[in-house]
């Protein structure tokens, strides 16, 4: 299975729309996950219109995303456990501050931040796909995708 990894589209603020990269990405994928700060519900309602879509509410979404969406999730996926969480808090620490939201779990898909990470810590794939439209504490702009079988669960960087 692929999973397209998005969080911090801020949108319509930071652009118009995904960039179109994104959306021919999508083709090629079996579901999306969103680590919140969609901003507008514009955008889940088109990606949910394309993909099954994953997602959760993130700090600068609008009241209706917040009342559509949860705060975190729990996702299994073959035997793999993700959390995905959009987090909060300064960003030199949100690897600790969104692992304490989760008990066991394999993968923790999170945002915030808009830096890209993909990174093993004691077991665990922190995985942050960074921001496809803003570049505030990044260089450049992603997303991410996860890529799992019964076997493993990998994750990329996509640099746009």
């Amino acid at each position: 299975m692929r999973i397209l990894v998005l969080s911090d589209t801020h949108i319509p603020v930071a652009a118009r729309d995904l960039p179109r990269e994104i959306y021919k990405a999508i083709e090629g994928v079996d579901m999306i996950f969103h680590a919140g700060d969609f901003i507008d519900a514009g955008v889940f309602e088109r990606l949910r219109s394309l993909k099954e879509i994953k997602a959760v509410r993130g700090n600068m979404d609008s009241e209706e995303l917040s009342s559509m969406l949860n705060t975190k999730e729990t996702i299994t996926i073959e035997k793999f456990k993700i959390g995905l969480i959009h987090g909060y808090g300064a960003p030199s620490e949100i690897m600790q501050t969104v692992r304490r939201e989760f008990d066991r779990i394999d993968v923790l898909v999170f945002g915030h931040s808009h830096a890209a990470m993909n990174l093993k810590k004691d077991g665990v794939l922190y995985f942050n796909p960074g921001s496809p439209t803003d570049r505030i504490f990044a260089s450049k702009n992603s997303y991410g995708i996860l890529e799992v079988t019964d076997k493993k669960i990998e994750g990329s960087i996509v640099e746009l």
